[in-house]
């Protein structure tokens, strides 16, 4: 069977971004490997070994275009109102919370972020499937 062990993302600027990680998602570097035109930066916490990969490519000035193909990463946490104040009081300006139904029942709750270089970041209660 196939396991996912990463994704990869393009930032312009390396200790802002493992800034960001840290805070939002309690994401600490695990490796970090340096190369002559750019350099890779895997992140990961104690709650999986699924990692963001960081690359940053040496001498780029100019933001990433996103374009409308990315979508998004998740995240679930226990106490997503927590996480909520939290992310509000470190400045990281945290979309509304949100609720989907299904059936009468409580699908997810959901919040939305994005990391310094626009990336969007789903933060779910951990509920139903989402755990």
């Amino acid at each position: 069977m196939a396991k996912a062990i990463h994704m990869m993302i393009r930032v312009l600027e390396e200790t802002r971004s493992i800034d960001f990680y840290s805070k939002a998602f309690g994401l600490d570097v695990a490796d970090r490997y340096d190369f002559d035109d750019f350099t890779l930066v895997y992140l990961r916490n104690a709650e999986a070994d699924f990692e963001v990969e960081l690359t940053v490519n040496k001498g780029r000035s100019a933001p990433y275009d996103l374009g409308d193909g990315y979508g998004h990463v998740a995240f679930c946490v226990e106490d997503l109102d927590g996480e909520h104040a939290r992310f509000a009081e470190l400045g990281l300006a945290p979309r509304d919370i949100k609720e989907f139904h299904r059936d009468g029942s409580l699908m997810a709750r959901f919040f939305f972020v994005e990391d310094p270089d626009g990336y969007k970041i789903e933060v779910l209660q951990k509920h139903g499937r989402y755990r």
